[in-house]
């Protein structure tokens, strides 16, 4: 079945709507370790109901890291129920595919929301990719990959992207906190290195649109020849 990269860093299969890397609590996380950033947890939430409104899938599927904190405290849950009860009602189903940050998530069962390790889609298997599984073709989070884009005067941006190959597709964060791997510098997650990502496109959600870069190890190349310019 098509997977449809959209410009809101979400991946349509059929019917299922998928996003993945909310990170819900990292804001709070951060303020614990002293360090303030703004919370975006209502445009999160909105966007998403925009999207859900537009799209109208019949199942929402959250590709692992709903939350942030490996440690659970009562804040972050706060907001993981205001987040839920948000949502509820925009779609049929929600499923949460479990990922290295959903520590001590299993009580959202009870807001009605299915937690699972893997879900097949349309031919794909959704885990979230922070480990090694068995299969041949999967939809992953986890990486967060992201490109920086520089202008003509030097200064630079970096930004969400996605990363689609024909057999392994790698959803960008839908934190706005969570844009933290800059694929054209290194690929983090091990999952990545069962396939080739030289043959992946690079997919940048701008301003509504999606920009295609061409094959990663395209990329990387163009970057190596005006680097030595």
């Amino acid at each position: 079945m098509r997977a449809e990269p959209l410009p809101e860093k979400a991946l349509r299969v059929g019917d299922s709507l998928i996003i993945a890397d909310l990170h819900i609590g990292f804001e709070e996380a951060m303020l614990r370790e002293g360090s303030y950033v703004p919370k975006l947890l209502g445009e999160v939430t909105s966007s998403l109901q925009r999207l859900l409104e537009r799209e109208r899938p019949k199942r929402l599927v959250i590709d692992g890291d709903l939350k942030h904190s490996f440690i659970p405290f009562r804040r972050e849950m706060k907001e993981l129920r205001e987040f839920l009860g948000e949502i509820e009602g925009y779609t049929d189903e929600l499923i949460l595919i479990r990922g290295n940050h959903d520590v001590g998530i299993s009580w959202i069962k009870g807001m009605g929301v299915e937690v699972l390790d893997s879900l097949e889609v349309g031919g794909w298997k959704l885990v979230h990719g922070h480990r090694l599984e068995e299969g041949e073709r999967f939809i992953i989070g986890h990486e967060h990959p992201a490109v920086r884009l520089r202008d003509e005067v030097g200064a630079s941006i970096k930004v969400p992207a996605f990363l689609k190959g024909e057999n392994l597709i790698v959803l960008p964060a839908f934190s706005p906190w969570a844009y933290g791997n800059d694929v054209t510098r290194e690929i983090v997650s091990p999952f990545l290195r069962m396939f080739d990502t030289s043959r992946m496109r690079v997919l940048v959600p701008v301003e509504g649109e999606l920009l295609d870069f061409g094959r990663l190890g395209e990329l990387l190349n163009a970057l190596r020849r005006l680097s030595a310019v």
